[in-house]
This record gives C-alpha cells, structure tokens and sequence, in this order.
C-alpha cells in the first residue's frame, strides 16, 4: 500500500515538471503571438489586451510583399528536401548494400565533412558558385543544404532492410532501378520523411547563404526578408513579431503532420538487422 502510495506521489511530481517544462517552452510562442497584436515600440513583458488587433498581420501581407519572399522560400526548400532524399537515399543504398573497394574509409571521410563548420566553406563554395554564374538563381539556395547527414540517417535505417529480399528480388528478374525504386525506397518511408523534416526546417530557417548569395530583393527568402522590417533606428516589435509568426508556421504545420513518421523513423534509424 505504502508502495503504491509513493508510486503516485512520484508520478504527480513527474507530471508537474513536465507540466512546468511544457508551460516553459510555449510561453516564447505565445509571448511572440501576442506581441504580434499590439504596435509595441519596446519589448514589454506584460500586453494591454484592450489594444489588441491584427493589423500588423495587414500590413506584412499589403506592404511587405509577403507572398513573393513566401514563395521563394517554398521553392528552396520544397527542392532542397526532394533532391535531399532522392540523393541520400541512392549514395546511402550504395554504402549499404554494395560492395566496392574502400566503402567503409569513403563513407567515413564523407561523415567527416560533417565536422566542418559552415562558415568555413562559406566563403570557397560562394567563389565556386560566382563562378558557375548561379548568384540570384534558386539552385544556389537549395544545394549547399544537400549533406552527409542524410547519407548518415538512411544508411542506419537502411542497414535493417534484408539482404535475402533484395537477393530474391534480383532472381525474379528485377533490375537494379526497380528493386530501389520498388523495394528499398517503400521499407525507407519513414526515415525519408525525418530527413525531409530535417531538411525543410534547416532550409526554411537558413540566414547566413541566403544573405550572401541572393543579393536581388526578388530572390531574397522569407527568413532573410524578415530583416527589413527592423528599422534603423525605431522598430516595430509588433509588425516584426507578425512576420515572424508567419514565418513560424509553414515549418510547425508540417511537423505536426508528420509528427508520428518522424518520430518513428528517428526511433528506427538506429535499429540494425
């Protein structure tokens, strides 16, 4: 009985941490919302509720040209998670499931890169793009985010997939092409929708390449964008924190969608057969 008495005791206190923890993490979001309601000069910690509108929603939408820079970030990163998956998943089958001379020391040198900050290349892979004449051009803001990780994520995941179906498959006739497209790619769905979170929101929340490479207005981002509505010298906390709750929500919504999947393909991406 006293056992039991101690259990639900622990539990309470479990569930009030949490329940605190919970409170902790939304308040940033909502303190964001709220603000983006008022026409606040200064961050104030309280918020005249009286004074509430949404005007500043209004006015990113009449005169920040918000659809445009919404659209370019769709586009980026929309092709950033496709060319993401389709490139990992086919380097992660060959590191898998092929044998070739080398393929542990390749595959490590390439997890290696990973190491490297980005502010160090930044500066050598904007040369090489100057170069290939691809400034102000959607490819140059999707493919510096295609990486090893996602080779990392899927060759775990893919580990698990059996040898002996890939095998059968390929005594029944099947070509190469369509026991990856068929087989393999059906059994990844899971870790291919992770990485396709990952992607999106590393994307959609990228700042430093998009402000470097995309000099023309028309092919700045949405999180790049955001900048302008700071003023030099009196800023709108209001309108700035409107934008940013619209720019919170396309990556918020997709999670919630894909919650589960995603969950799911992190919990398994380390399981091996």
């Amino acid at each position: 009985m006293n056992r039991s008495k101690r259990i639900n005791i622990w539990d309470i206190i479990l569930g009030i941490l949490l329940l605190l923890m919970a409170v902790i993490s939304f308040y940033p979001f909502a303190y964001m919302f709220l603000m983006s309601l008022t026409q606040s000069k200064d961050l104030l910690l309280t918020v005249d509720l009286s004074k509430m509108n949404f005007i500043n929603y209004v006015r990113v939408f009449k005169n920040f040209d918000f659809l445009k820079y919404l659209k370019n970030s769709i586009i980026v990163s929309g092709t950033a998670c496709l060319l993401n998956c389709i490139i990992s998943s086919m380097a992660a089958y060959g590191f898998a499931k092929k044998k070739f001379p080398g393929k542990e020391s390749i595959f490590f040198i390439y997890l290696a890169t990973l190491m490297i900050p980005g502010q160090v290349t930044l500066i050598p892979v904007f040369t090489i793009m100057k170069k290939l004449n691809m400034l102000n051009t959607y490819p140059i803001l999707f493919l510096p985010i295609i990486n090893a990780f996602g080779v990392f994520l899927i060759r775990q995941f893919m580990d698990a997939v059996p040898d002996e179906l890939l095998e059968a498959a390929k005594i029944d006739g099947c070509k190469e092409v369509s026991i990856f497209v068929s087989i393999v790619l059906p059994l990844i769905r899971t870790v291919l929708v992770s990485l396709t979170v990952f992607t999106f929101i590393t994307s959609w929340n990228d700042f430093i390449w998009p402000l470097v490479v995309a000099t023309d207005a028309n092919m700045k981002t949405l999180t790049l964008a955001l900048s302008v509505l700071k003023g030099n010298y009196l800023t709108n906390y209001g309108l700035v924190m409107a934008g940013s709750t619209l720019t919170f929500l396309p990556p918020f919504i997709l999670y919630i969608f894909l919650q589960k999947q995603f969950v799911e393909g992190i919990a398994l991406s380390g399981v091996k057969g």
